[in-house]
């Protein structure tokens, strides 16, 4: 049985538009997965006290039958795939995306955390998830 996922896409380098739009692709091209919604792209500034250019931030919704896991390693090759280097943490990327939650579960293990731990003091995914929750209400 499908489950709703939250996925974060940013982007501080290069084509930060074409960098979401070929994350928004790859995503829907993953196994036993369907986009559902997008919010709108926001610029926001960098996390974190390194200089760096500013971000576009984006969240979709998926629904699918991957297990977080297998969703959170999808998300890492589709990062490798798009140039994303994991070097220093905050440091500037091509494209990051996040898992943020997946259903209502709570997961603490030593490469996932849901609900992701920086979904209560990230404003911008807030408003994200806001605008997503009123596309799927209206949907419904």
């Amino acid at each position: 049985m499908a489950e709703r996922a939250f996925v974060a896409l940013g982007s501080n380098l290069g084509d930060r538009r074409a960098y979401l739009h070929a994350a928004r692709i790859a995503l829907t091209l993953l196994p036993s997965t369907r986009l559902i919604a997008v919010s709108s792209v926001e610029e926001t500034a960098p996390l974190g006290a390194m200089t760096q250019p500013p971000y576009l931030n984006q969240m979709v919704v998926l629904d699918t039958t991957m297990a977080p896991e297998s969703l959170l390693a999808a998300l890492h090759v589709i990062e490798r795939t798009q140039g994303r280097v994991r070097g220093v943490r905050w440091g500037a990327r091509t494209i990051d995306l996040d898992l943020v939650r997946y259903g209502d579960r709570r997961i603490h293990t030593r490469s996932l955390t849901l609900p992701h731990p920086g979904l209560a003091t990230r404003a911008f995914w807030q408003r994200e998830l806001a605008e997503l929750a009123r596309a799927l209400d209206a949907a419904a």
